[in-house]
């Protein structure tokens, strides 16, 4: 048995914030029914670098957060498709949107009209800034919300600075506080029989994120200093420079900075009153980094990655992304699994990081097709051919 099996979910959710979310659900063993407007889809389908996927409507970005889930085509707009709404709702055990607030209310399903239908729906929506407060109607992108949250502000150092994470953090992070809310809320449900309303906004979900750096400020009240690759709570922990590129180094530790320094054959650092205490070889790591990388210049990283790790220092190399992805320990955890879509053949996709002795996760089905499981779905409602066919030509479908 799956761990969310007969657990259905109405996935009303584009692009990225949203689908994260409920593909974790989907690959946790629930009926996740992407329901998607008829003229062309969630938004995803047309994005990525492969241009004949995205003219199929099957974009890498569509592909890489849609596995396991149906595609279900309805226009809210039709009464038609409100109705087929109204039914699949009856069945729901979870309403996910990340529409902007209010938008749902328009088309006659606020949570109010939907727990009247069903009053143990869960129903989350994720939106940019949630959906009260002075910039709840504000549109919103993962750009925006990483300037707005002061990650920008943080990344980079004195000659980069602010800088854009490389991949859609707050996005992705909405995404996984909504699967975490809906969880808690199934399991809430399971107590009390109470389905529940969830308020998920990007700017809160990643702010947490930046916990020790937030801290320092709010309680020690102490700016964030752009430190680049450094790590502004230990020295040396950071990149430095090799013989062939760089090594990430986090010596953290008292007797990791002891070792290394014996390592590198300075033991005489350790004893040198800038370095010798954890707080002094912070405030002068401008200073020690180029005694420890005159060293570390003379072998490459495979090296020293070997050579200090063994003596329990923390160290490894610095992958571009190709590589790291197809590094053992991944392969080995099962990170990406390969998965057949017919009209393109084997593709590659994650695979549910999190591993369950009792209740196994894994990618079943590809990310469907537009509207490849409608018939099938209204089926299930009770309509027949004929009736599916004069839904479709009406365009409710």
């Amino acid at each position: 048995m799956k761990l969310l099996e007969k657990i259905r979910v109405l996935d009303l959710t584009n692009v990225l914030s949203g689908p994260f979310a409920t593909m974790h659900l989907a690959l946790l063993g629930a009926e996740v029914i992407k329901i998607e407007n008829p003229d062309g889809g969630d938004l995803a389908r047309k994005l990525g670098n492969v241009n004949p996927l995205n003219k199929q409507l099957m974009g890498t970005s569509f592909l890489a957060q849609n596995a396991n889930k149906k595609s279900l085509t309805l226009n809210l707009k039709f009464e038609e498709g409100k109705e087929i709404f109204r039914k699949l709702l009856k069945t729901a055990d979870v309403v996910v949107e990340n529409f902007r607030p209010g938008v749902m209310g328009k088309l006659g399903f606020s949570y109010e009209k939907i727990c009247a239908i069903n009053p143990k729906i869960v129903y989350c929506a994720i939106s940019g800034f949630g959906q009260t407060g002075p910039d709840a109607f504000k549109p919103a992108y993962d750009q925006i919300i990483q300037g707005l949250s002061g990650v920008m502000a943080v990344n980079g150092d004195e000659r980069l600075n602010p800088l854009r994470a490389g991949f859609p953090v707050c996005d992705t992070v909405g995404g996984l506080n909504a699967a975490f809310a809906i969880m808690a809320a199934l399991f809430h449900r399971e107590r009390s029989g109470e389905g529940q309303f969830i308020d998920i906004a990007m700017l809160d979900s990643i702010m947490p994120l930046m916990g020790w750096v937030a801290a320092n400020l709010l309680i020690g009240n102490q700016q964030p200093v752009l430190m680049g690759n450094d790590n502004f709570t230990a020295a040396p922990s950071g990149s430095f420079r090799t013989q062939d590129g760089y090594v990430n180094i986090a010596a953290n530790q008292q007797k990791q900075w002891e070792d290394l320094a014996d390592a590198l054959g300075v033991p005489e650092l350790k004893t040198d009153s800038r370095f010798q205490e954890r707080d002094t070889r912070k405030a002068n790591r401008k200073q020690l980094t180029p005694l420890l990388e005159e060293k570390l210049l003379q072998q490459p990283t495979a090296n020293w990655v070997d050579v200090l790790n063994d003596k329990g220092i923390p160290t490894g190399d610095i992958y571009g992304l190709e590589k790291a992805l197809l590094q053992p320990q991944s392969e080995h955890r099962q990170v990406i699994a390969t998965v057949k879509e017919p009209g393109i053949g084997d593709i590659k996709l994650f695979n549910l990081t999190a591993k369950f002795s009792k209740t196994p996760a894994q990618i079943d089905a590809p990310p469907p097709r537009l509207s490849a499981h409608t018939g099938e779905i209204l089926k299930g409602l009770g309509y027949k051919e004929e009736d599916i066919s004069a839904l479709r030509e009406k365009g409710a479908i």
